[in-house]
């Protein structure tokens, strides 16, 4: 059965690395490697297993253990913690049990019964829940076997004539079962297989995947990739006969946009539409609009196609019963009149075959982002209703209540895929989830005719009480999960210490500075700290994780706006803006500030806090999700000293910004200030020249050769010891007085400036 190799998947097998393993090791091992190639399972689907001969703690007697994969967890970065053992014989036993349960037509309950019995047969305390596909690999009388999810696999389980099309493929040596839920019956009727059949070295699973097994791993592991292998040749040449890509999906009706302006117009459109999903929970959005997305949607098949809905239960966990296809035509773009170039036969009213123009202008991308949001608005209204109705047609008594009516994948011909999650990862793995169907359906249509899921078995999977029990079973959403938050000052100082403190919460972090290296440095360390996440679709800046970095001069109105849409191609738009940016310029030796050091303090301290909240306000105002912006001013901005007067009045007159801006804003976005006392410890606007000044402005000892940490202390100690707490400032004191005021613990306050300056009585009454 083995190859040397492989077209259609990766061999990535190395036998010197495997035979240093355990048994266990192994089986992780085995798990990794074809966890890492897509085509062969996706992203937490698929579960791999050995029986493996261990000592029984009791006992010490030998006993045979099932390894499987466990609850959860994705094969590509699992451990041996992602596996649970149990024994094998104790499972065994539970088909006596199941018998005499389903023998009084308790099949059903007793099928979800079956697994809280799992942990009744766990070896040596393990405490990793046993998946519900455990009966698939204890009944099947091989030593090592593996499920998984490959597209082309899934493609002949969806397609018509799954079980002739398995047979001309494969022979004897893929049996076939019809679409059966997981669980113990499924496992049965696998065991029942293996009996009556002993050519069989895998089984086709309609609607749903494969499974296959060997009594030697590294063998299991080959014949896994030979059988998809096989599938996926046999696809490819159907494929071509029935005219490749040039008849793909029946071909294509709708030329994509120019990928400049579809960035512009989702730059534009996704913020409004994540508000539209967003009404009972906030989401985060993937966009994705490769070539391949593009010809699913564009293609004539895609409407009908996308109505079927998915066939793997996998899938539809994940994209819903079905995802929203906004249907277009050449008339709906009529109606915008001139202001819009746009031609859905991919030709601009000028006759270019571009659809719209490079150079379009503006009233051309705001023409057509309101076609589609009209088509939008409609088709989310009706997905809701339709959902509704699909919950009502086929809820059972005990059906959990019906969860969030809106899509999580949107396909807009020209422009690509939309998919939304709670969090990055979520929306990634959901458009991941998407295009493994698009490939499904694809297969599908090339052999024979794509096939769907009965509604009433993927109601029975979205809403099985087990799943329900998982779902209660995750962790409490952090405070500010499903947010993302753009700090601007995020490359050092006060800003870098507030963008890792949000992301202890939960939150997406927009880390912006005027240079993009400080800002992605800033980025790079939180995305290090909490992970990439799974899921590996996307496009462009899409394809991210928790955290991005974004260069921005917000003293420019430009810049801003460009680095607004940047956060929309990439999270679908955001919740709230923090603002610690700042500059300080110390008089010269005449005690004099130049005009243009005043009006640079005044453009950065002042005027870009306005620039950023009044181009910001368009992006809330689409939204129409609440939201809340927060700028950074300053104990001095109430206490006139020497030395600082451009910085002071100009953090005077952002104390006074706050209050016009809360009006202004109200009542969708709050508005709020902090105002420090000095921070010098972290803070950029301390540089060691800037800490000598200061001392000898003081008075303090200090010594040229000293290091410069032991300076910023000293100044640090001096400015504390002015306060009533006598503690130095720090930026992780502020960044709790930032988080307090994103988050909903002060959700009624507005226009008001929290001071964090361990108490200076001068500035008091502020």
């Amino acid at each position: 059965m083995t190859r040397k190799s492989y077209t259609f998947v990766n061999d990535l097998w190395n036998e010197a690395e495997a035979s240093k393993l355990d048994p266990v090791g192994r089986l992780v091992y085995r798990s990794n490697k074809l966890g890492a190639d897509q085509r062969i399972t996706n992203t937490g689907g698929g579960n791999t297993s050995s029986k493996i001969t261990e000592k029984d703690p009791l006992t010490g007697e030998p006993v045979e253990v099932l390894w499987v994969k466990g609850s959860g967890g994705d094969l590509r970065t699992a451990t041996k913690e992602n596996f649970s053992s149990l024994y094998q014989s104790k499972l065994a036993d539970l088909q006596q049990l199941y018998a005499r349960r389903s023998d009084h037509g308790l099949k059903s309950p007793a099928e979800d019964d079956m697994v809280a019995m799992y942990g009744h047969c766990t070896f040596d305390l393990n405490p990793r829940a046993s998946s519900i596909d455990t009966p698939l690999h204890s009944f099947i009388p091989a030593k090592h076997v593996d499920h998984m999810h490959p597209n082309a696999i899934i493609a002949v389980a969806a397609s018509s004539r799954c079980r002739d099309i398995t047979r001309e493929i494969f022979g004897d040596e893929m049996d076939y079962l019809p679409w059966m839920r997981p669980g113990f019956e499924l496992g049965l009727a696998m065991r029942e297989i293996c009996q009556k059949n002993s050519k069989a070295q895998a089984i086709m699973m309609g609607q749903h995947g494969f499974i296959s097994w060997a009594n030697d791993d590294k063998e299991c592991y080959h014949r896994t990739l030979d059988f998809i292998h096989r599938a996926s040749e046999y696809i490819e040449r159907k494929y071509a006969e029935k005219g490749g890509d040039q008849a793909l999906f029946g071909g294509p009706v709708t030329a994509p946009l120019l990928e400049e302006t579809r960035r512009k117009v989702l730059a534009r459109l996704l913020p409004w539409l994540r508000g539209q999903v967003g009404r009972q929970r906030r989401f985060i959005a993937t966009i994705q609009d490769d070539d391949k997305i593009l010809r699913f949607v564009n293609s004539r098949d895609a409407p009908r196609l996308a109505g079927m809905g998915t066939s793997c239960p996998d899938h539809f966990l994940r994209t819903k019963i079905k995802p929203l296809y906004v249907a277009l035509s050449p008339d709906d773009f009529k109606k915008v009149g001139q202001a819009s170039s746009l031609s859905l036969t991919g030709e601009t009213q000028s006759g270019e075959t571009s659809a719209l123009r490079s150079d379009s202008d503006n009233a051309s991308i705001i023409a057509h982002v309101e076609v589609l949001k009209a088509k939008l608005k409609v088709g989310l209204e009706q997905y809701r209703v339709d959902y509704a109705a699909y919950y009502e047609r086929c809820k059972r008594p005990n059906s959990p209540p019906m969860r969030d009516p809106n899509p999580t994948v949107i396909l807009i011909p020209g422009l690509g895929m939309i998919a939304f999650g709670k969090d990055k990862s979520e929306s990634r793995i959901t458009a991941e989830f998407y295009n493994c169907a698009v490939e499904v359906m694809r297969g599908a249509e090339a052999i024979d005719q794509y096939t769907s899921l009965p509604q009433q078995e993927a109601f029975d999977i979205e809403y099985w009480l087990l799943e329900e029990a998982k779902l209660r079973r995750l962790p409490p959403e952090k405070e500010l999960e499903r947010q993302v938050l753009v700090v601007i000052g995020a490359g050092s100082g006060i800003g870098k210490e507030v963008a890792h403190r949000l992301a202890k919460e939960g939150a997406h972090l927009v880390c912006v500075d005027l240079k993009a290296e400080t800002a992605q440095a800033t980025a790079q360390e939180i995305t290090a700290k909490y992970g990439l996440g799974l899921g590996v679709a996307g496009s462009g800046i899409s394809n991210c994780g928790p955290a991005i970095g974004l260069a921005c001069d917000i003293t420019n109105r430009a810049s801003v706006r460009a680095m607004l849409d940047q956060v929309a191609l990439a999270y679908g738009g955001f919740d709230s803006i923090i603002i610690t940016a700042g500059i300080f310029f110390s008089p010269d030796t005449t005690g004099h500030i130049p005009d243009d050091k005043w009006a640079l303090t005044f453009a950065i301290n002042v005027t870009g806090s306005y620039i950023v909240a009044d181009e910001a306000a368009k992006t809330w105002n689409e939204q129409g999700l609440p939201g809340n912006l927060v700028l950074t001013t300053s104990a001095n901005a109430v206490v006139a000293k020497k030395g600082s007067v451009a910085y002071d009045t100009s953090k005077a007159a952002a104390n006074h910004l706050v209050g016009e801006l809360a009006v202004e804003l109200a009542p969708l976005v709050r508005v709020n200030g902090v105002a420090p006392a000095t921070v010098v410890q972290g803070s950029a606007m301390f540089p060691r020249e800037r800490v000598i000044a200061s001392l000898s402005k003081y008075g303090i000892a200090y010594s040229e050769s000293e290091p410069s940490d032991a300076l910023t202390a000293r100044l640090a100690k001096f400015y504390a010891d002015r306060t009533l707490t006598k503690s130095p400032i720090t930026p992780a004191d502020q960044a709790e007085a930032f988080f307090l005021l994103v988050s909903n613990r002060l959700s009624k306050t507005t226009g008001h400036i929290i001071p964090v300056d361990g108490g200076l009585s001068d500035a008091f009454l502020r």
